[in-house]
Formats: structure tokens, C-alpha cells, sequence
């Protein structure tokens, strides 16, 4: 593990040599690419600015993930507990993620408005699927053994849920969970691009209007960073909770 580290580090700090020396060789404009050492100056240095507007980003994020995890842990039990559920929701679950976000941004923000429900919203909607089907396929993947053992001893759907299913499908529900908290920051920023007052997104298109590409690059290295630090948030959670695995 320790190896392997060592080489993602070697390989990003060899991309950021190559992208610094090529800007510095050809002289390109800073509106154009600017170097990784002023994208990281001027990330520390206009803190006061990025930081308010990562804090939005960030309530909208959590307030994204908690109304998926109302939505999708619930609609799981549903649909595994009741076949007929599952057959009739499957198609809404996947048109969900057919549909581009883009398309999907600009009639929540009318129905919604211009405030942070929008972008909970859209925020949810790109969580909630790999939540839902990761917890459904824990249930289902249970041991057969496990359930006719609970069975025999007189365990109801209920108790069966509590003791054996969600306990089982933990792992599943983590992996989804992963995945969803890393593409978060998705649907997030397009809620912010198509309208906003505040919020990384919404920094990213007035920067970019003026031309600040380097201010543009300091707010994908935030967001890139709020997603790598909700991934190992969940790391650790998932280690504690489930510490048999």
C-alpha cells in the first residue's frame, strides 16, 4: 500500500513538473493555462473569497447526500422486500441517470428557483442511484444458508432485516456510498452554473467570464479536494461500522 502511494505521488508530482515546465518553455498566457504553481498561490492566497463560496458548495453537497440516503435506503428495503416494487421503479431508477444533468438543471432551477433546493436536489439525484441498487444487491446477495437458518428459527422479514440483510449488504451500501459522496460535487456545480448567487460553480462561470482561468483552476482543486476528503470521511466511517470485514 505504502508502495503504491509512493507512485501515485511520483505520478502526479511528474504531471505537475511537466505541466509547470511546459507553460514556463512556451510562454502561455495565464488566460489560456496557467501554471500549477499559481493555481496553488493563488488558492491559498484568496482564501477569504473561496472559502464562503466552498461552504455553500459543501452545505448543498451534505444536504444532497442526506436526502438521498431518506430516499434510497427505503426505496431498497422496498423493492427487495416486494419484486413487484422493484419491476415497477427499475425503469424510473434508470431513466434518472439516462437523462443528462444539464437537461435536468435548468427545470429544477424553474420549478425550485435560484436558492439551494435546486441544487440539493440535483445534488440527490446523482447520489441516490448507486446507493440504491449497491444496498440491493447486498440484500439479494445474502447467504441462502443464513436465511433458512433465520427462517427455521421463526425470524420474520423484520427481524431478518435488522439482524441479517442490512448487516450483510453494509459493505454494498458503503461501496455505493463511495461513489455517490465523489460524483456529489457534480450535480452540485451544474445547479450552480445554470443559476446561482453563491457557490463554487457559480465563481467558476464568473471567472471564467473575466478571463481569470487561474481562479477557474483554484475552484476545481477545492472541489476536488471537498470530494477526495468525503471519500475518505466514508473510508473511515466504513471502518468503524463495520469493523468484521
Amino acid at each position: 500500500m505504502m508502495r503504491s502511494r509512493w507512485v501515485s505521488l511520483a505520478l502526479i508530482l511528474v504531471i505537475l513538473i511537466v505541466w509547470e515546465g511546459y507553460c514556463r518553455l512556451f510562454q502561455v498566457p495565464d488566460y489560456i493555462l496557467p501554471t500549477p504553481s499559481a493555481i496553488l498561490e493563488i488558492s491559498v492566497t484568496r482564501t477569504s473569497l473561496l472559502l464562503p463560496h466552498a461552504a455553500v458548495t459543501a452545505l448543498e453537497i451534505l444536504l444532497g447526500i442526506l436526502l438521498s440516503l431518506m430516499v434510497s435506503i427505503p426505496l431498497a428495503v422496498m423493492m427487495f422486500s416486494h419484486p413487484s416494487i422493484e419491476e415497477a421503479v427499475s425503469p424510473f431508477l434508470v431513466a434518472s441517470q439516462s437523462i443528462p444533468v444539464f437537461a435536468l438543471a435548468p427545470l429544477l432551477v424553474i420549478w425550485l428557483g435560484y436558492g439551494i433546493a435546486s441544487k440539493v436536489l440535483m445534488a440527490a439525484i446523482i447520489i441516490f442511484f448507486p446507493i440504491t441498487v449497491s444496498l440491493l444487491e447486498g440484500f439479494k446477495n445474502c447467504g441462502s444458508e443464513y436465511v433458512v437458518l433465520f427462517r427455521l428459527m421463526g425470524a420474520g422479514f423484520w427481524t431478518r432485516m435488522r439482524l441479517l440483510y442490512w448487516p450483510w449488504a453494509l459493505p454494498y451500501f458503503f461501496a455505493g456510498l463511495k461513489v455517490g459522496v465523489t460524483v456529489a460535487t457534480i450535480g452540485a456545480v451544474i445547479g450552480e452554473w445554470v443559476g446561482s448567487q453563491q457557490g463554487l460553480g457559480y465563481l467558476m462561470i464568473q471567472s471564467n467570464a473575466r478571463l481569470r482561468v487561474d481562479m477557474v483552476f483554484a475552484a476545481i482543486l477545492w472541489l476536488s479536494l471537498m470530494g477526495l476528503g468525503m471519500w475518505k470521511l466514508v473510508n473511515v466511517l466504513e471502518r468503524r461500522v463495520i469493523r468484521w470485514k
